[in-house]
């Protein structure tokens, strides 16, 4: 196993944060191999013997995930320089220490993966698991954007990233389905499955054939449905979602 720094160490197996880590390093409440160590940049692995306040760090075996109907308006980080709302302001207290599986902009809504693992998060934010969203766009729902869903398309740099990003292009895969629900020249609903989860891909996708995403809803990540779960609450996967994904990071 490769060597972590220590924080990375304690907030990957406990309920502490790397910024509690920290603190608990610096404070003297670290020990390492039997030694107290103060040192932010140690790293260390499970050959090691580490012990916080007395009481050995035992890799997690087990892993939570919660489903969170994530609300227009909320930013997924756990906290926000500029004061806007986030999800965690939102979600009770003991999910203080759990990590989104991805993202869902501010504007967005819908399903969002919460997880005390951070193995199993970045496991399922590189998988191909199939996100299935509800969308409305500006105008017609036109024959390039069915091509471009069908057989996928390259979106150049300067199109559809948030403006304060360093956006690159970014090549979009063909969607594993779609359905068009409302076509106008005002609006139109879409139903729409991928299997990547690249930052502002829907609404990158919709601005490369100059339209608008005005919503955007994720309604299920792999198997995992949204239902009728209200805005702003969350639940523990059911014991057939938890199966499936074992199964899933099994495979992997």
């Amino acid at each position: 196993m490769e060597k972590i720094r220590l924080n990375k160490m304690i907030s990957h197996n406990t309920k502490y944060s790397r910024r509690e880590a920290d603190e608990l390093i610096k404070n003297g409440d670290i020990k390492v191999d039997g030694k107290v160590v103060t040192d932010l940049s140690t790293k260390v692995d499970f050959d090691n013997k580490i012990h916080i306040k007395g009481r050995r760090l035992y890799k997690k075996d087990h892993f939570t995930v919660i489903v969170y109907h994530k609300q227009k308006g909320e930013l997924v980080t756990k906290k926000d320089d500029r004061g806007r709302k986030t999800i965690f302001d939102t979600l009770p207290k003991k999910y203080a220490h759990f990590l989104p599986v991805g993202r869902l902009d501010f504007a967005s809504e819908g399903l969002l993966l919460l997880t005390d693992s951070p193995q199993v998060a970045t496991k399922l934010m590189k998988s191909n698991l199939e996100r299935v969203y509800y969308l409305k766009i500006k105008g017609f729902v036109t024959p390039a954007m069915e091509e471009g869903m069908k057989n996928g398309v390259l979106i150049p740099s300067n199109v559809g990233g948030h403006k304060d990003s360093d956006i690159e292009s970014m090549q979009i895969a063909p969607f594993l389905a779609y359905k068009i629900i409302k076509n106008s020249p005002t609006f139109s609903k879409l139903k729409v499955a991928i299997n990547e989860g690249k930052n502002r891909e829907l609404r990158r996708f919709f601005a490369f054939y100059d339209s608008e995403v005005t919503d955007l809803k994720r309604v299920s990540f792999g198997g995992i449905e949204l239902g009728t779960l209200k805005p702003g609450k969350s639940r523990y996967l059911e014991k057939n979602e938890y199966q499936s994904l074992h199964d899933f990071l099994h495979k992997k």
